[in-house]
């Protein structure tokens, strides 16, 4: 498979199904979105992006509920030949300040509800912005910015596509590090191509009558690859939807009037929803097949899966890095507890410490090799120089493969902590348990919960005198960090474990627990 010497992912989609203009390719809480309508409305933005000075190659940050316009923001950037730098909606406007700073980003993207928080990052920094599209405002604009719908409205189709290539940067997705820093991770216009033709159509047979649902958002490289590049790729139809992706919330569109035929999970989010009183019927809903990734899937949530619904879960393993999945069940072919074979297209190597391979049923630290590879974390060559090394991606994972070619999760290399599939940085929350002005010190872990799952664990040392309730803590931390970081549970400790130059021995913390 060979990709031409010019090449927009954006055009690609929109060739693909200019024979479906009336079929729905998105449907949200304001109704359906045709191809049609989906390709007039990117393309129009494209001609607004460029009429308000944005230069090809320039980034623009994309800070937006799931929803028809966030297609329309990153397909119409694409077509452009402007650069989508997709983000978490629930971070802090600190957060956005540094994303802002770090991209250089010359214009936002942003949906009404979440426009003060990027207002406060804007004025946090002195990069200013050359234009501000708002989507669906809440009230009045701020000075100098456009609304989303208006500007589309009073703009023409842009006539051709940027005349890109298949190694032309697309766009950014942020990834985090583990010194609590995210990277601005860099894909091309050829890698979603690339995984949409090595996983989505092979791997998960997705087909035109599919009605899709992922509840992994679009900023997600795992979310991006469901409700855009892989449904589009083959004219299926997609389900969006803003809330969280609560149990009810969920169970809501797979029992409504467009009930998807495959839906993409994560563990986390499985568990929930077999423990939910509210679980629908298998006779309620259309599933044919689910997909699971973003942490390892206990086999028995699988197995109760299936007993309720008669729908398996394919489990797998992707990264912002490689963009999607690159080690995968198969439907019809899973071996519960692991991560399935390596996906065709698709290199993986274990290797030790000293950087040999080691034998079957032995861990070793992952390494990926393929097409759909960042080309770096920019603005990072050290990172970059540790992640991307000759061509393999050093994931951070250990597994171990048996003599089958399964593979097997074992855990992170380093102290990063993956909580409900986005990962957390210990280090960041120690540093604000640590701003309360009772606490010393604070060590942070993952503690597996009933049900195989990792959440987050704080171990607290107090000054000597003060003291603060659990539940105090924890609003405390809620406050000055996105609301997935805070540590579900908390126990207080006299002192921590430390080597004798006074650096805390997490591993000390992960085997007491281990003990209990």
């Amino acid at each position: 498979m060979t990709l031409p010497d010019t090449f927009n992912f954006a055009e690609h989609l929109f060739a693909l199904n200019r024979g479906r203009a009336t079929k729905a390719a998105y449907i949200d809480d304001r109704g359906a979105l045709g191809y049609g309508q989906l390709e007039d409305r990117a393309r129009r933005l494209a001609t607004a992006l460029l009429a308000s000075g944005i230069r090809r190659e320039d980034r623009v940050l994309l800070l937006m509920l799931d929803g028809s316009d966030w297609p329309v923001s990153f397909l119409g950037s694409l077509y452009a030949g402007v650069v989508p730098v997709a983000v978490n909606t629930l971070l802090t406007a600190d957060d956005y300040a540094y994303m802002l700073a770090h991209s250089g980003a010359t214009a936002a993207l942003v949906s009404g509800a979440l426009l003060p928080v990027l207002q406060e990052a804007i004025e946090k920094g002195a990069h200013p912005l050359r234009a501000l599209f708002v989507s669906q405002p809440t009230g009045a604009l701020p000075d100098g910015a456009q609304n989303f719908d208006s500007a589309i409205a009073a703009s023409e189709p842009l006539a051709a596509p940027a005349a890109t290539t298949p190694q032309d940067h697309a766009f950014w997705l942020y990834s985090s590090g583990s010194t609590g820093k995210p990277k601005g991770t860099v894909h091309t216009h050829g890698n979603p191509w690339w995984t949409a033709e090595l996983y989505g159509k092979p791997v998960l047979g997705l087909a035109e009558d599919d009605v899709c649902f992922s509840a992994a958002k679009m900023y997600f490289a795992y979310g991006l690859g469901n409700a855009l590049t892989f449904p589009l790729s083959v004219g299926a139809t997609v389900l969006l939807m803003a809330e969280r992706p609560t149990p009810d919330a969920t169970f809501k569109r797979w029992t409504g009037a467009h009930k998807p035929t495959v839906f993409f999970g994560a563990p986390t989010g499985f568990a929930g929803m077999l423990a939910s009183p509210h679980l629908p019927a298998r006779e309620a809903v259309a599933l044919r097949m689910c997909s699971s990734a973003g942490e390892a899937l206990p086999g028995e949530i699988a197995q109760r899966f299936k007993a309720h619904f008669g729908c398996e879960i394919v489990d797998g393993i992707g990264s912002t890095e490689m963009l999607h999945i690159f080690i995968s069940n198969r439907p019809g072919d899973i071996r519960y507890g692991t991560t399935g074979r390596p996906v065709e297209g698709y290199e993986i190597a274990l290797r030790g410490e000293d950087g040999q391979p080691v034998a079957d049923g032995e861990v070793g630290d992952l390494y990926i090799k393929g097409p759909s590879t960042a080309t770096m974390y920019w603005g990072n060559p050290e990172k970059s120089a540790e992640t991307f090394r000759d061509g393999w991606t050093k994931s951070g994972d250990k597994y171990s493969r048996d003599a089958d070619g399964y593979y097997t999760y074992a855990g992170r290399s380093d102290d990063m902590l993956k909580v409900s599939g986005i990962y957390v940085s210990p280090f960041e929350v120690e540093a604000t348990l640590m701003q309360h002005p009772a606490v010393l010190e604070a060590a942070v872990i993952g503690k597996e919960d009933a049900d195989g799952l990792t959440k987050t664990k704080a171990y607290v040392v107090c000054k000597d005198g003060q003291s603060v309730g659990e539940d105090a803590l924890k609003a405390f931390v809620k406050e000055r960090l996105a609301p997935y970081k805070y540590p579900r549970f908390i126990e207080f400790v006299d002192e921590l474990p430390k080597t004798a130059t006074g650096k805390i021995q997490r591993f000390r913390l992960r085997e007491r627990e281990q003990q209990k």
